[in-house]
């Protein structure tokens, strides 16, 4: 990183001050949904770090340990007028000594992947950013989400990534007034299934989890439904081509692109079709 160490105190963020941290990102453009906060705080409460300057939250960063041997990081954002004097970097230390010895996976913009690469994170792809209208209908075989679906559907999602979130997408995959799942039911299995959850701009679908391209293209407009006519927005990594294309199909505009990394081994994903669940958390 290129900022020099510095005096902040760095500290673990208590839940009450996620919300801010989310107004942040959505300052900086990263349009967080409105209702991330308790699902983001549940998945590692102890993984949310802030630093004070003069008392002041300025700074903050996620470490988030999803299992025994992986970690995401995210949320890493400096206030404006505090950048250049090292808080960031100071937090950056700090926070990563709560993953320990596991890998840590995250999303990086352009700007900021030389700086991961010097701390030991190498690019493994990329996510592109879709957004735009979608039409939204009813498919046939995608139903709500039951009860009893939670299980399989954190375990499928785990397949296809390689790794595990299962404190997060427990919380995650419930309904509420702003977040729904859905799910691709063939005749009683699960094939599939996809969050969508409104943003303070539209709405964005992750993850999405399917077997079959088709079951992928009918949950994208299930989901959309939701979205009743307002943007929506999907992150589909580049190896996902048939998605990326049917994406660019729907005249998706592929807004920007950031770089999965990982320090240590990357996770070995399935083969099932899949987007990217948040930036922020993997």
């Amino acid at each position: 990183m290129s900022e020099n160490p510095s005096d902040a105190a760095c500290r673990a963020m208590v839940a009450a001050e996620l919300p801010r941290v989310l107004d942040w990102a959505a300052a900086e453009g990263w349009n967080p949904g409105l209702d991330d906060a308790p699902a983001f705080h549940a998945a590692d409460p102890g993984g949310f770090f802030v630093a004070e300057q003069d008392g002041t939250p300025v700074a903050a960063i996620s470490v988030v340990n999803h299992s025994d041997s992986f970690a995401f990081l995210g949320l890493y954002i400096c206030r404006p007028e505090y950048r250049g004097r090292g808080i960031g970097l100071a937090l950056w230390q700090h926070s990563l000594s709560h993953a320990g010895g596991r890998v840590v996976g995250l999303d990086g913009v352009p700007d900021q992947q030389a700086n991961y690469r010097r701390s030991g994170f190498r690019g493994t792809g990329q996510t592109h950013r879709f957004s735009g209208a979608v039409r939204g209908a009813a498919m046939d075989g995608v139903r709500p989400l039951r009860a009893g679906d939670t299980d399989t559907l954190v375990a499928i999602e785990a397949r296809a990534n390689g790794y595990e979130k299962s404190g997060f997408l427990r919380h995650w995959l419930a309904d509420t007034a702003t977040r729904k799942t859905l799910v691709a039911d063939r005749g009683g299995a699960v094939a599939g299934f996809a969050t969508i959850r409104r943003c303070r701009q539209g709405c964005k679908i992750g993850p999405l989890v399917a077997e079959t391209q088709d079951d992928a293209r009918g949950l994208i407009h299930a989901a959309a439904a939701f979205a009743d006519g307002a943007e929506v927005i999907v992150d589909v990594p580049d190896d996902q081509p048939a998605l990326m294309d049917y994406c660019a199909s729907l005249d998706l505009t592929a807004a920007f692109h950031t770089a999965r990394m990982y320090r240590g081994a990357a996770p070995v994903r399935g083969r099932a079709i899949r987007t990217i669940a948040t930036l922020e958390l993997g």
